[in-house]
């Protein structure tokens, strides 16, 4: 039966209220562990047409008659166009159609960062629409531009209100302390660079807009189009079928669909719209600098008595200012906390979400911290995170939390402390260092799903979610096929059509699995209990007795065993087709994932180089469903981690707010020569609290404690402290040098 709920909706920690109508979900959990096909290892079903370049992506659409668009974008961090004409464009050869500021959202005559759109042109070819755009006449009136997020936060100038949170009294608890620390952390600009990049082609039909968008969100992408064209939602197409990477950057249209449907409206053609690569690295969105002033307060047993923080976000020009200051509000067992978070809005292209935002960067200075305390009272950092252990996130009961077991599990690794330095030279310092992890990644309501069970036996799933490469189709599949009691290769799943399948949630804030499995499951056991019901006609016994397993329906009394495809035969061409929703969460409990990493480096103290040489992973996320598939976004969280650890930074000019590193050449990521072992453990216990599958998501966790890990790893081999990201060679020999002066000092270096 459905019913109408007030709830709470989270995505990439951003909370709000909501009216849902949800199904009741009858369905008991499976039992803990692996089972017949979920949980355990299964290629993704796309893989061959992947590997194969059958895989359709946005990139890969070729409509007939279809136009292509070049942008003009600022050349100046603030503007304002005094006076442009486009007739120089209109009059080249190719050239069909042109846009003013104003014309299509997203086009700004006052743009407030280097790389912003303020025209664009359409024409037959690319090249002939980029030649286009060089001849539009622009007049600009240059405007002060604010690059320093310290001056934007002097100023009051932000992107949103300021955060302020307390719980206790900080003040009094600091007085009290034993020792007290403080450090200012900071981390850089980094990039998403998508190998697919932004882009839409969008095609009239009629009064129907078709949208062919690489994005992370289809029903959101439709919602935000039909509300900013004036039209019924009814009357927006979004399809995504594969896409090359996002990673938080692509939740919504982007001004390039907005671009593409205007012009494809005035010339009656599709038309594409795609960023360059270039723009990828000046106007497609970033992971924002951070500024952290951090204070701990604790007694001389290790017990945490108090946690501080200022934390700017230098957001840019737009953009929300994400949770730098969560973890310290939430990882710990501490009574007295104060934070304040400012989102400064500075003449600098604009943040957009990245893999557990605001988590990575408060993550890397909070564990940072610990290790300093750690490293101050002479105490083992394991166990002093295993004395502030948490057991309720702000007096709220967690739904589940399994940080204990993955400290067990890490402790093997943390025990190759003394192997790992005795392999230490004169050049060469290796040392180990831990951290710890929390985010979110429950999901929620709204999410549907349908099943088509045909007479052969074969069963189609079809949702209008999104796979962003993390393989969640294949999950989906695998829930379907367990719930039926079919194998695997008998499911095929539908997906990324918001014409052709129900609504489902955006793929971010490791919410896809969690939010879209339910409802894959409940939709699967609809058509079970229709399968069962037909059987039990057939063969003239009760439903109860009734079970489907590897493909074969049996009653319990033996009586009964035939295939699912014998069964189905007399059906001819009719099917049998189901149905499910997904749930609500547990009112009044904390939804959270939970981790830790232990990290080995080396370290040359010549040249400042440093080498990631193992992660070992251990991470708590409910049911694992299929285990090859989290593994592998386990490693692919590790990697991306080393790279915002140890290599990529946005460059800009100081003066001007151009953007200087606008390529791959520029700009630096790891490759295979950076990977180190990996080493990959699940806790595995299903959330008895969420949903019917308690699983959460586990797109972000791997992630977020692993550059913090990496510093407290330099710390322990070399006794540096390390308080800026990225680590490179220039920051590693900073931090040698200042323990050094440390050392002369006669403070210890490190445990």
């Amino acid at each position: 039966m459905a019913r109408l709920i007030r709830t709470e909706k989270e995505v990439e920690g951003r909370f709000e209220e909501v009216w849902l109508v949800v199904e009741e979900d009858p369905l008991t959990q499976w039992p803990d562990g692996p089972l017949s096909v979920v949980g355990r290892d299964a290629l993704r079903q796309d893989a061959l047409e992947r590997v194969r370049g059958e895989a359709r992506f946005t990139a890969d659409i070729q409509l007939p008659g279809m136009l292509h668009t070049a942008v003009l974008r600022s050349p100046h961090a603030h503007a304002r166009v005094k006076k442009i004409d486009l007739a120089p464009a209109l009059a080249l050869p190719g050239v069909h159609a042109a846009l003013a500021p104003g014309d299509a959202k997203g086009l700004e005559g006052e743009p407030g960062y280097c790389g912003a759109a303020v025209a664009a042109v359409a024409a037959d070819t690319f090249g002939q629409a980029r030649r286009a755009v060089a001849a539009i006449a622009v007049e600009w009136e240059v405007l002060e531009a604010v690059l320093d997020p310290h001056e934007a936060v002097r100023r009051e100038q932000f992107t949103m209100p300021s955060s302020t949170y307390e719980r206790g009294d900080f003040a009094k608890a600091l007085e009290s302390a034993d020792v007290v620390i403080e450090s200012t952390y900071r981390t850089s600009v980094v990039l998403h660079n998508s190998m697919e990049t932004h882009q839409s082609v969008c095609e009239w039909v009629g009064d129907t807009l078709n949208v062919y968008i690489s994005t992370q969100y289809i029903w959101g992408v439709r919602s935000a189009v039909a509300a900013e064209l004036g039209i019924p939602g009814d009357k927006v197409r979004v399809v995504c079928e594969y896409m090359g990477g996002g990673f938080g950057s692509k939740n919504d249209p982007g001004e390039y669909t907005f671009v593409a449907a205007e012009l494809a409206k005035r010339t009656g053609r599709p038309v594409r719209c795609a960023l360059t690569r270039r723009e990828e690295n000046t106007a497609a969105g970033n992971r924002n600098l951070t500024i952290q002033k951090l204070t701990v307060g604790a007694r001389s047993d290790g017990t945490i008595i108090a946690l501080g923080g200022e934390f700017i976000n230098g957001v840019g020009w737009s953009g929300w200012s994400a949770m730098t200051d969560g973890p310290m509000q939430m990882l710990y067992a501490c009574d007295n906390v104060r934070t304040v978070r400012h989102g400064a809005k500075i003449n600098m292209p604009p943040m957009k979400a990245f893999r557990a935002p605001g988590f990575v960067e408060g993550t890397f200075g909070l564990e940072c911290l610990i290790d300093e305390l750690a490293v101050k009272l002479e105490l083992d950092p394991l166990e002093l995170r295993r004395k502030n252990y948490a057991n309720a996130n702000d007096d709220t009961p967690y739904s589940s939390k399994n940080l204990m077991e993955c400290y067990d599990l890490a402790r093997k690794h943390w025990d190759r402390r003394d192997e790992v330095r005795a392999r230490s030279t004169g050049t060469w310092k290796h040392g180990v260092g831990m951290a710890s992890q929390i985010w979110f990644g429950g999901g929620g309501p709204p999410s549907y799903a349908w099943t088509r069970v045909s007479s052969d036996g074969r069963v189609t799933v079809v949702t209008a979610m999104q796979d962003i490469g993390t393989g969640t189709r294949t999950a989906m599949a695998q829930i379907a096929a367990e719930e039926l009691g079919v194998s695997l290769d008998r499911v095929t799943v539908v997906l990324g059509d918001s014409a052709r399948g129900p609504y489902a949630t955006l793929s971010a804030g490791s919410s896809t699995t969690p939010s879209v499995g339910p409802a894959v499951r409940a939709a699967a056991a609809d058509a079970k209990r229709q399968i069962i019901e037909i059987a039990a006609q057939r063969y003239d016994v009760e439903e109860h007795v009734l079970d489907i397993k590897d493909d074969v329906l049996t009653s319990a009394d033996g009586n009964v065993s035939t295939t699912l495809e014998q069964l189905l035969e007399i059906l001819e061409n009719s099917q049998i087709l189901g149905k499910g929703g997904r749930g609500p969460n547990p009112a009044g409990m904390s939804v959270l994932t939970f981790g830790v990493q232990v990290v080995e480096v080396a370290v040359d103290v010549e040249t400042g180089e440093v080498r990631v040489e193992r992660v070992a992973a251990a991470h708590d996320v409910g049911r694992i469903i299929n285990s090859l598939g989290a593994r592998s976004q386990v490693e692919g969280g590790i990697i991306q981690g080393i790279g915002h650890t140890l290599f990529e930074q946005r460059l800009h000019d100081p003066e001007t707010g151009r953007i200087l590193t606008t390529s791959l050449d520029a700009y630096r990521m790891p490759t295979i020569a950076d990977i180190p072992e990996i080493v990959c453990e699940f806790v595995d216990k299903p959330d008895a609290h969420l949903t019917n599958l308690g699983s959460k998501g586990l797109g972000e966790p791997p992630i977020v404690p692993l550059a913090a890990a990496v510093a407290n790893a330099i710390r322990d081999a070399t006794g540096a402290d390390v308080h800026e990201l990225p680590i490179t060679r220039e920051e590693m020999l900073r931090a040698l040098e200042a323990a050094k002066k440390k050392e002369r000092r006669g403070a210890p270096a490190a445990v």
